[in-house]
């Protein structure tokens, strides 16, 4: 089981990390959280219907991995569009954006905040022992199935990877690469995504 999601009876799943694994785990939700930011009840606790009524940004993140994050829903059709197709683009994509992107917000933090949480829980239960098997719910499966995804599409446009040609390309990158731990962090990423998939399909 060490480095792989397997199927638990009840449906959820489970894997074996040792303390090194939960610790980059945990530190990469974390900065993925510090990423996503607050969410709008978080910036006015004193107004409990803020939230509900809070209208999200129209502009698309300057930040590229947020951009990857949160993608313009109406992206750009085959071949240059006509200035008037792409001006109704960006009006559609805006409006879309506006009602929307503050629940997408909402959602990624969730997923991380739960692969934090249960990790927190993994190693206080396991307190003086090297690694723990962690078991998730089915919920928190697809909690973490979310996370997961972020991360590595986080990480991937930091090491600017645009389609499986990259990917490729990062398994021959020399041992001196600086890139060589985010890379390694990638992949590893997408084996526990690839698992957890697996543990989930009916």
């Amino acid at each position: 089981m060490p480095g792989t999601f397997e199927p638990l009876p009840d449906g959820g799943a489970a894997v074996a990390l040792d303390d090194v694994e939960i610790s980059i785990i945990r530190s990469l939700a974390v900065q993925l959280l510090e990423l996503i930011g607050p969410g709008p009840a978080e910036n006015a606790p004193d107004d409990p219907l803020a939230e509900l009524f809070a209208e999200g940004p129209s502009e698309p993140p300057a930040d590229p991995v947020l951009k990857r994050l949160f993608p313009d829903a109406y992206g750009d059709p085959e071949g240059t569009p006509q200035a008037k197709e792409a001006e109704e683009q960006r009006a559609h994509s805006a409006e879309f954006r506006r009602y929307t992107e503050n629940d997408l917000r909402a959602g990624k933090r969730d997923n991380a905040l739960a692969v934090v949480r249960s990790l927190d829980a993994l190693s206080a239960a396991s307190a003086g022992e090297s690694g723990a098997v962690l078991k998730l719910s089915v919920e928190e499966s697809q909690q973490w199935l979310g996370a997961l995804n972020d991360l590595r599409l986080a990480i991937g446009s930091r090491l600017d990877i645009a389609d499986e040609d990259d990917t490729d390309l990062l398994y021959r990158l020399p041992d001196e690469d600086p890139r060589k731990p985010m890379v390694m962090a990638y992949l590893w990423l997408g084996g526990l995504q690839e698992t957890l998939v697996a543990t989930l399909m009916p």
